[in-house]
């Protein structure tokens, strides 16, 4: 058992912990909660005699930490994952552990398969992830098979099924009867792990009491009601009823009911009494994160404020001013188009069209009017004659008389290629 009178810790001007007082019994998975800054690894320090506490004392099965016996074999901790030498493995690791605490080195073989490391037991831990750290810590806190074990955050960084095998690990060493204490910011978890909690804000105690004495202490219930859908008018009469009968009553989305103040059998009375039928009477009990919002709404050290974001916001662009319209009709003249064929821009007019070749309505016309349709548009070469084009290769020379003919270029190219 775990057991703190009065403990308290000062660092400068700054009370971390203040006058706390509680007990963490065997048997059972004792969850620590509280915000950022409460104190929560600072008792976890002093109670593993870490940190020196300014006042009050904390004992484990009676005695200091400093003061038990080969501590290691009765106290198991994970307070820091990365507690770890990254250039040793994780066997060598717990290797190094067991030999100072007089464990047999079979023991590091046991544990490394506990926690599913055993195919990755000879690889340096610095490239572990933030999950495999977290079982290697695991592992060296089970090492010693303590009777006493805490665990700070031990689900960080852990999947889905990583989750679950810690749940049913704590369950099942509390159920063997160890002290199990839990520091987690997991309501949802929490919930389903823990069978007691010890809640502490801004350094002092909050609540010690059971997961189930907490939810109802902190937290109101309410039953939900919900009447024919096709009758208001009985959904109108069942407000009334209730809310005579002292029941507080408010209407949710989905045309519901949300009852607190009276107890279900009652509201089933006044309904009867009031000759409504009912197609929904069900009791609704807050969760863990509800009651412990509730009750730590005042103890929160850092909360956070909406993002402003001044200075970075742009200005979205409003609708075209009035009377802009892109100009239509308007295309690239004969000739200028893309090659190979592309089909022509809206707007677009080929030769032999409307207008002459290359014309495109909306242009100035050229001097002396526009030929009539169909007519090729004047240019500097005769109807009819092949215009030349600028960009071909000149044709090759002639050879002089009596030389030698040149380098066949097509064989040359053949040859080059081979």
């Amino acid at each position: 058992m775990i057991e703190a009178v009065g403990l308290t810790k000062r660092y400068g001007a700054k009370t971390a912990v203040y006058n706390l007082s509680f007990q963490v019994r065997p048997g059972a998975v004792t969850g620590f909660l509280g915000p950022n800054g409460s104190g929560k690894s600072t008792t976890m320090r002093m109670i593993l005699g870490l940190d020196a506490p300014t006042a009050g004392h904390v004992t484990i099965g009676g005695h200091p930490f400093r003061r038990l016996p080969n501590a290691p074999r009765q106290v198991g901790a994970l307070l820091d994952a990365k507690a770890v030498h990254g250039g040793r493995s994780a066997r060598n690791h717990l290797l190094s552990l067991a030999q100072l605490s007089g464990i047999p080195a079979r023991r590091v073989d046991e544990v490394l398969g506990v926690v599913g490391l055993q195919d990755v037991a000879r690889r340096r831990s610095k490239g572990f992830s933030l999950g495999m750290g977290q079982r290697l810590g695991i592992a060296a806190a089970l090492l010693g098979d303590p009777q006493v074990l805490l665990f700070d955050e031990p689900v960080n960084g852990l999947d889905p099924e990583g989750i679950l095998w810690v749940r049913n690990l704590m369950k099942g060493l509390a159920a063997e009867g160890r002290t199990v204490f839990v520091s987690s910011h997991l309501m949802s978890e929490m919930a389903l792990t823990a069978d007691h909690l010890i809640v502490i804000g801004r350094g002092q105690l909050l609540a010690d009491m059971s997961v189930r004495d907490f939810i109802s202490h902190h937290s109101a219930g309410f039953a939900r009601v919900r009447t024919p859908v096709d009758a208001p008018e009985q959904r109108e009469k069942l407000t009334a009823a209730l809310s005579g009968a002292g029941g507080h009553v408010l209407s949710e989305q989905d045309g519901a009911l949300r009852v607190s103040g009276l107890p279900l059998p009652r509201i089933s009375d006044l309904a009867h009494e009031a000759d409504v039928r009912l197609w929904e009477l069900s009791p609704h009990q807050a969760s863990l994160e509800e009651a412990y919002m509730q009750m730590t709404q005042g103890a929160v050290d850092y909360r956070s404020a909406p993002d402003q974001r001044a200075g970075l916001r742009t200005a979205v662009p409003g609708p075209a001013a009035p009377g802009y319209a892109p100009q239509t009709g308007y295309g690239p003249q004969g000739g200028y188009g893309p090659q190979g064929g592309l089909a022509p821009q809206a707007g677009y007019a080929p030769q032999g069209h409307e207008g002459y070749a290359g014309h495109t309505p909306g242009h100035t016309p050229p001097p002396g009017g526009f030929p009539p349709g169909g007519a090729a548009a004047p240019g500097p070469f005769p109807a009819g004659a092949p215009q030349p084009n600028p960009y071909a290769a000149p044709p090759p020379s002639a050879a002089p008389s009596g030389a030698a003919p040149g380098p066949d270029p097509m064989k040359r190219d053949t040859e080059e290629a081979r």
